[in-house]
């Protein structure tokens, strides 16, 4: 008894010095952040802005008359003080926001997000030697969300640039900024993900992360370890409005050719190719002979669009844009949008399930996108899919700017409805053929094979849309 008790204290003993070894180990591979801040915070702003915004009486509500009030009463200048109404006409008052930005040039060129400075009236920027310097506007990109500054000086300390294209998913990384206006603020964390596309903003595709972001870091630079910027902190996804996991950074590539466009001409211009584009399901791979679920559904081609020119189709899947894959909708628009202009570009498509190239001329990205509306009319029996569909007039049809297909009338509960189709959907084409009229929409319906998945091409609310129907099996 007395050895098996001497033999656990020896054990117990020699564990110890194992156990704080492994922790020695352990540690040994978390990142070390000291030095990276010391080189880099110094290229790093705080920025600052004033807007002037009217008060919210600064005009008599309508039908609404200042009193008339014997001369020098006290209630004439209470009225005047609550409602703005004095000689010097309507009143104003200061409204205050913060951000962060980074040094790209020694003579005081600053890239910051466009909604930190976003209709600015004054733009301050603080160095990191405490000088406040007043900036000039160059140029902003509401697209991207950034905007280049000015401020005048010189032989300032500045940013590495590196390349976003380079980082890894569970790559560590630094974000310095001016969180809540506390400056010089560094967090850490990891890159999430890649590419991801947010809603309203595709041409960016985003580098998410778990640095921890908050108001004030906007605009302000991600690192990686080589002390490299990689993106600019941007957004974050908030229930509250503070941070809870997951920021987005614009890639360091994006606002680089953005300042560049900027300070050069002024504006931005970005690779048109006229297409409204959604995911390949697995069932629409299914419908167009695809071994797998990829690429760039082609829902609707522009009218004079380049991609309209160059024969790119509605049912065409874009798997390949100027020799890089397309492996998601969300992964076209930053491509096409970062691609020249006026240049011939190879794009490869998958069409009735063969591989194809077109060549496209891209145009320039226009202000706003053409919207079209739907109308409404009488209707029709229901099919073995389970629809009732009826025929669009000619006025119809061009409101709507399409050349044929049905209106869905009425739904029932089916395979229809199962696949997404509802009523008030406009069916232009069946398997890639078009749907000129009701009663060549019912001999396709009823020609479907049964038991396969078919591609349905829809207008919903304007836009376009697949939808892949599983045919039901025959009784």
């Amino acid at each position: 008894m007395l050895n098996v008790r001497r033999y656990a204290a020896y054990t117990w003993l020699i564990s110890i010095p194992l156990l704080l070894c492994m922790q020695i180990v352990n540690a040994a591979h978390l990142p070390e952040f000291t030095e990276l801040v010391k080189e880099t915070s110094a290229a790093v702003v705080n920025i600052s802005t004033t807007q002037k915004i009217k008060t919210a009486f600064s005009h008599l509500p309508d039908g609404f008359e200042m009193p008339e009030f014997p001369k020098g009463s006290p209630f004439g200048e209470l009225f005047k003080h609550f409602l703005d109404q004095d000689d010097s006409g309507p009143r104003y008052r200061d409204s205050k926001s913060l951000g962060s930005g980074f040094v790209i040039s020694e003579d005081g060129y600053v890239l910051t997000n466009y909604h930190v400075v976003q209709n600015a009236d004054e733009i301050i920027v603080r160095l990191s030697d405490r000088r406040e310097l007043v900036a000039e506007v160059i140029g902003e990109d509401k697209r991207s969300d950034i905007a280049l500054l000015k401020i005048d000086a010189n032989n300032l300390p500045v940013v590495k640039i590196g390349k976003s294209s380079d980082l890894e998913v569970g790559e560590w990384v630094l974000a310095i900024g001016s969180p809540f206006g506390f400056d010089h603020s560094a967090t850490a964390g990891i890159v999430s993900a890649k590419g991801r596309s947010l809603p309203r903003e595709n041409y960016v595709p985003f580098i998410q992360t778990d640095v921890a972001i908050n108001p004030g870091n906007s605009g302000g630079p991600l690192f990686n370890q080589a002390g490299e910027v990689v993106g600019v902190n941007s957004q974050i996804y908030s229930r509250t409005g503070g941070y809870m996991g997951l920021s987005f950074a614009i890639p360091i590539e994006v606002a680089m050719d953005v300042a560049d466009q900027l300070k050069t001409t002024g504006k931005v211009s970005r690779g048109w190719l006229g297409v409204l584009i959604q995911d390949v399901t697995l069932d629409l791979a299914e419908s167009f002979g695809m071994d797998q679920p990829r690429g760039a559904l082609v829902a609707k081609v522009l009218p004079d669009s380049p991609a309209e020119n160059a024969g790119i189709k509605v049912g065409d899947v874009i798997v390949e844009f100027d020799g890089k894959d397309v492996h998601s909708s969300s992964g076209l628009p930053p491509i096409v949008g970062s691609s020249k202009v006026g240049v011939e570009i190879p794009v490869d498509v998958i069409r009735s399930g063969k591989r194809k190239v077109v060549k496209v001329k891209l145009g320039e990205l226009p202000e706003e996108e053409k919207r079209a509306s739907r109308g409404e009319p009488e209707a029709e029996k229901v099919n073995r899919i389970g629809i009732g569909v009826v025929e669009l007039n000619e006025d119809q049809l061009t409101e709507l700017e399409i050349d044929g297909g049905v209106l869905v009338n009425h739904v029932v509960n089916g395979t229809a409805s199962r696949s997404g189709i509802r009523e008030g959907d406009i069916i232009l084409s069946i398997d890639n053929k078009p749907v000129k009229n009701v009663k060549q929409f019912q001999r396709m319906v009823e020609g479907l094979a049964a038991g396969k998945a078919v591609a349905f091409l829809l207008q919903r609310n304007g836009s376009p849309t697949f939808l892949a129907v599983k045919v039901p099996e025959d009784e």
